[in-house]
């Protein structure tokens, strides 16, 4: 038997961000869309334990031994069911390595998710979202998917409306950046100075219940931002060719490296996207909408005979 399971990536439309904790980690304020960008992580049983392989897009940069998020979320829920981790997971890439996105949190997900169908453990959404908080801020969001509003460090999550679907366009950078190394820098630039209690901006969270995008390109923000252009100054002429070519909005995704463009509709995403192609500033472009839905079961195939299921994470 094999399960395979579709997961998205993420675009930050809000990430605010507080101080440093005693723990290391970050409060924050951090407003999650779902984008049709996704990856596909297919679990099998195997004789020889668990194992990981990856095809795809910067395939190469993905870690094939046990801190990749995928086998940690094997690991975790087969200790919660006192069972071996004997699956091989296998990760079809789509979402950009080191990018911003989520995708290693995708992945995560889109493991727990399939290793909770193909062992058949009927874990609850709790217990699964508990799982994804223990092995990472975004993971629960991957899970899930859709909208929502992530406090804590991330991790909690609350579900928001939105109104229509938002067209977006996303630049990739020629290397990536880290993320421990981007909230260290935040930390840097912010010596000194009172970093604000990070909060949800009203105004977004208006927009995105409204569906306008305008009114989101007016709002959007990514208190890292500074920091990733500080590591990685080039980042600023990509922003600037998106603005140049109708972009509603421009900002880094997340800890970056990516840059994302906010577009009004699908035909406006697709002249910034040919005009980034051509900027010259950015290694790939890719165009994608959302919100979607999150970690879903898209394909089971018992015994030698396929059948399709699908099963999505509800919203929270």
């Amino acid at each position: 038997m094999s399960v395979t399971v579709r997961v998205p990536a993420k675009v930050n439309v809000q990430l605010a961000v507080g101080a440093a904790r005693p723990d290391g980690f970050h409060d924050l304020a951090n407003v999650f869309l779902a984008v049709g960008l996704h990856d596909e992580v297919t679990a099998t049983p195997s004789p020889d334990g668990l194992r990981i392989t990856c095809d795809g897009p910067d395939a190469g940069q993905v870690p094939l031994d046990r801190t990749n998020l995928a086998a940690r979320a094997a690991l975790a829920l087969a200790e919660r069911y006192g069972r071996d981790a004997d699956v091989h997971l296998h990760i079809a890439k789509d979402i950009p390595v080191a990018g911003g996105m989520a995708g290693g949190s995708a992945d995560g997900a889109g493991a727990l998710l399939a290793c909770d169908a193909l062992w058949g453990t009927g874990a609850s959404r709790e217990e699964l979202l508990d799982i994804c908080a223990e092995l990472g801020s975004d993971v629960p969001f991957s899970l899930v998917g859709g909208a929502a509003l992530g406090t804590g460090r991330g991790e909690r999550l609350t579900e928001l409306e939105v109104g229509g679907t938002f067209h977006w366009v996303f630049a990739m950078a020629s290397r990536g950046l880290s993320t421990p190394a981007v909230f260290r820098e935040f930390d840097r630039l912010g010596e000194g100075r009172e970093i604000p209690e990070p909060v949800a901006s009203r105004d977004l969270l208006d927009a995105l219940a409204k569906g306008d995008p305008d009114a989101l390109a007016a709002t959007v923000s990514n208190d890292l931002q500074p920091a990733a252009l500080s590591l990685f100054p080039e980042l600023a002429d990509t922003l600037a060719a998106g603005r140049a070519a109708g972009a509603l909005a421009s900002l880094v995704s997340g800890s970056g490296p990516t840059t994302a463009f906010l577009a009004r509709d699908a035909g406006a995403a697709d002249a910034v996207a040919g005009a980034l192609r051509s900027s010259g500033t950015c290694r790939t472009v890719r165009a994608a909408a959302g919100p979607v839905p999150g970690a879903t079961v898209i394909r089971e195939e018992p015994d030698q005979s396929s059948s399709t299921a699908v099963r999505s994470m509800p919203t929270v």
